[in-house]
């Protein structure tokens, strides 16, 4: 591993400031992602400024009646808060769909946000990656790419976004709230992360030296509910070959009043599906509906040789949400509110 220097950050000013004036510096809290890729000679950081200690673990809830999150809350920790499992099930949901429980007692909700591809020619230093050195190419285009993206992708990178709560969190409106140099400044969860045109270096829309502080989630509709599901090869510890997050509201008379749509495992960034939300408000849901609005969607995908099943799997896990959520519940269980 190559040498670097270290320190704990007292306030979250004083990290942004140690930030500016330490090129190479990279911030470090759970450390669940970072420290893999330091190992495998990824990420070579200069500086390391823990970041883990300020005072940014707290729940709390907003005057409107949403929740801002501090950054360094832990991943099981928001899993379990009661006003998430209560209000945003598809938040909690998510979070325990990923990783381990070992894991998710140390990862941060920022650093879950900012964990990177786990594509593995991203990882692996021997040969060409777009996203690790700009320029030398993408080898997964014509490689092993079963679990790359099939929307959004450039010729440049075709790999895939692995946060499962970034997904929730896309579709609940959430917001991150950022500090840096220039202060403060609010970003919607759902344009946080990039797609990769010709720069897929670059994951998020952060500026230099800017640190997550908070992430807020807005109160839910009235009467909605939310679900969270993912498509994985195995029961647990594994990534997304596509996952979706819904939060759905209808009317009296039965047509949606409001509904959120999030792709996950399909592209660079949580897919917020835009299209098939459209298509959906205001129309009865049905399962034809449904199928159609979904179809819309996913008609921009654009898979690989390898991966062209996930575009199946994508709208058959939609539908299923969907259609389960407007009968009462996901997969057959009670009704959850969003």
């Amino acid at each position: 591993m190559k040498p670097f220097t270290y320190e704990r950050a007292a306030t979250p000013e004083q990290a942004v400031s140690s930030y500016a004036a330490r090129p190479g510096a990279r911030y470090l809290a759970g450390g669940t992602n970072l420290v893999d890729l330091m190992k495998l000679g990824v990420e070579r950081p200069e500086h390391l400024i823990d970041v883990s200690g300020l005072p940014l673990d707290r729940v709390e809830h907003t005057v409107d009646g949403g929740l801002r999150v501090g950054a360094a809350v832990r991943n099981s920790d928001l899993a379990a808060h009661p006003a998430v499992r209560r209000d945003h099930p598809v938040l909690s949901q998510a979070l325990l769909a990923g990783a381990s429980g070992q894991l998710r007692n140390a990862a941060t909700t920022g650093g879950n946000l900012l964990q990177r591809t786990r594509c593995p020619y991203f990882q692996d230093t021997s040969v060409p990656c777009n996203k690790r050195e700009p320029g030398s190419g993408c080898s997964a285009l014509h490689g092993s790419h079963r679990d790359m993206a099939v929307l959004g992708h450039s010729d440049d990178c075709v790999a895939t976004h692995p946060s499962d709560m970034a997904v929730a969190l896309a579709a609940l409106d959430a917001e991150v709230e950022l500090l840096g140099p220039e202060g403060r400044r609010t970003v919607p969860a759902a344009d946080f992360h990039r797609l990769p045109g010709d720069d897929p270096h670059q994951d998020t829309v952060l500026r230099p030296g800017e640190l997550i502080v908070s992430v807020t989630v807005p109160p839910p509709p009235a009467g909605a509910r939310s679900a969270y599901r993912k498509a994985r090869e195995r029961a647990s510890y594994a990534f997304a070959l596509a996952s979706v997050a819904v939060v759905l509201a209808r009317a009296q008379d039965g047509t949606v009043r409001h509904v959120a749509l999030a792709f996950g495992g399909l592209a660079h960034r949580p897919w917020r599906a835009r299209t098939a939300e459209e298509l959906l408000t205001g129309a009865p849901l049905t399962t034809e509906a449904c199928s159609r609005a979904v179809e819309a969607e996913l008609a921009a995908a654009r898979p690989l040789s390898g991966n062209a099943f996930k575009v199946s799997l994508a709208r058959s896990l939609a539908v299923h949400m969907l259609t389960a959520l407007a009968e009462g519940g996901a997969d057959g269980t009670s009704p959850q509110r969003a």
